[in-house]
């Protein structure tokens, strides 16, 4: 992890927040258990911290280094996913638990915040080294995760068939503790925990093993949801379209830039791009297109399969023609003249260097952590709202939940219910953080960590 320090910012963020709360407390009593409250959430809980060998094709031994914070479990099990990087770095993985316990608390989960990863780059390795690497991780960290301990997920570089590998890992730990206590030679011995139960220890996982309808677009959908809930509170819309025409007619009046182009930042352009909104810039690690016409998002993705990089995809419409965009910079994204910017791609993405430069109306934060905490002053004063990722891109955290849910009661959801849920948990949560914002005339990233404050301190009492 390069450039600014993610727990600092993380640290900030709780002080901010933390202020406000303070200044509504008269009693003296009452601030010093606050006060305690507080500094127990200035560090995690535990800190697992593995280490990997892992056997190469070539039959050579490499030794990775990995992570699991525990950060804070006050409302349930800690939940949080598990990232596959070469920058993974400890400060980094004890940022991003705490801001899954945020996120978890904002999202009204009865989950509390955790957090994962292995220094690796994933591409370096062949499918069976990755599979290695992943199952000695999985039993790495066995005997501190569970469905009422911790709950894992996919995250950076992750996804459904890593799930599973560490799912099953998990369920040998189980068999080897049934066998050893129970001095049982039969496997299905497991039943007497249910097997159900145990499947929902993992949670992104892939529909035949146990995963949720909608966990894949979840995060994307979530983003839509929270978008057009703040979008109204706004009245950018009203505002800037007088008719009464559709709301999908409205949105036609937006334009989006979108910053990462992996599986958060396609679905986002794709459910915009359904909704109505003008998605003019999309990019990858690699750069971006500008395409003022607006990108057709599916047509776009296959353009970057079939050529290995988005250079050159200018698909608007139905067709993609070399004629209808150009080919731009990440740096060059953020600072078009867009309605609605999406940082979707990793950490410190707008800083103090650039905050100035923004020229988008709304900021809508899909990645973690995108936006320092220097950069949120200088866009508070701007009269930019951000609206904050432990909000925004909650909806995959929530679906997680569902899945969750589904395995302890062994049942499986419809699509239709999932994002029905999805839909009335967003905009529920939006609407809190909005007016916390108004009632404490506050930034929404502040409101939103006040509301997860509240809601995490009363578990702790």
């Amino acid at each position: 992890m390069t450039g600014n320090n993610p727990f600092t910012s993380a640290m900030a963020q709780l002080t901010k927040a933390t202020t406000i709360l303070e200044q509504r407390v008269t009693s003296t009593e009452i601030r010093e258990r606050l006060k305690q409250k507080i500094e127990q959430l200035r560090q995690p809980k535990r800190i697992i911290n593995v280490t990997l060998p892992v056997v190469m094709d070539d039959g050579t031994q490499q030794i990775f280094q990995g992570y699991r914070v525990q950060f804070n479990n006050a409302r349930g099990p800690y939940k949080g996913g598990i990232r596959y990087h070469p920058n993974v770095s400890l400060d980094e993985v004890k940022a991003l638990s705490f801001w899954m316990a945020m996120k978890c608390a904002v999202a009204d989960l009865p989950m509390g915040g955790g957090k994962g990863g292995v220094i690796v780059d994933p591409k370096s390795l062949s499918e069976k080294e990755l599979e290695r690497l992943t199952r000695a991780y999985g039993k790495a960290i066995a005997d501190v995760v569970g469905p009422d301990k911790d709950v894992p997920a996919p995250d950076v570089n992750t996804n459904g068939v890593i799930m599973g590998w560490m799912l099953e890992e998990f369920i040998k730990s189980k068999v080897h503790t049934v066998h050893k206590v129970k001095n049982v030679t039969n496997v299905k011995t497991l039943q007497t925990f249910n097997s159900s139960q145990l499947r929902a220890t993992f949670t992104g996982k892939r529909i035949e093993d146990g995963g949720s309808e909608g966990r894949e677009e979840a995060t994307g959908l979530g983003g839509l949801y929270v978008l057009q809930t703040i979008l109204d509170k706004l009245e950018l819309q009203s505002s800037k379209v007088k008719s009464s025409s559709k709301s999908q007619v409205q949105n036609k009046q937006f334009t989006v830039a979108i910053q990462g182009f992996g599986n958060v930042g396609y679905n986002i352009a794709k459910f915009l791009y359904e909704s109505g909104f003008r998605v003019v810039a999309v990019s990858d690690s690699k750069g971006g297109i500008y395409v003022p016409d607006g990108i057709n998002p599916e047509l776009t993705l296959e353009c970057k399969k079939k050529n290995g990089y988005l250079a050159g995809c200018y698909c608007s419409g139905s067709v993609c023609d070399l004629k209808k965009g150009k080919q731009i910079s990440n740096a060059e994204l953020l600072e078009l003249p867009v309605d609605i910017l999406v940082p979707s791609a990793l950490e410190n993405a707008i800083t103090k260097e650039n905050a100035s430069k923004i020229k988008a109306k709304v900021v809508l934060e899909m990645a973690n952590g995108p936006t320092t905490p220097e950069a949120d002053i200088i866009l508070y004063k701007r009269r930019i709202p951000v609206i904050p990722d432990i909000l925004s891109n909650s909806g995959g955290v929530s679906v997680s939940a569902f899945e969750w849910e589904q395995n302890l009661k062994n049942e499986h959801w419809s699509k239709t219910k999932v994002n029905e849920k999805l839909k009335a948990k967003m905009e529920k949560q939006a609407g809190s953080v909005w007016d916390a914002s108004m009632t404490y005339k506050t930034d929404l990233r502040t409101a939103a960590f006040v509301v997860a404050l509240e809601r995490i301190l009363k578990a702790m009492s």
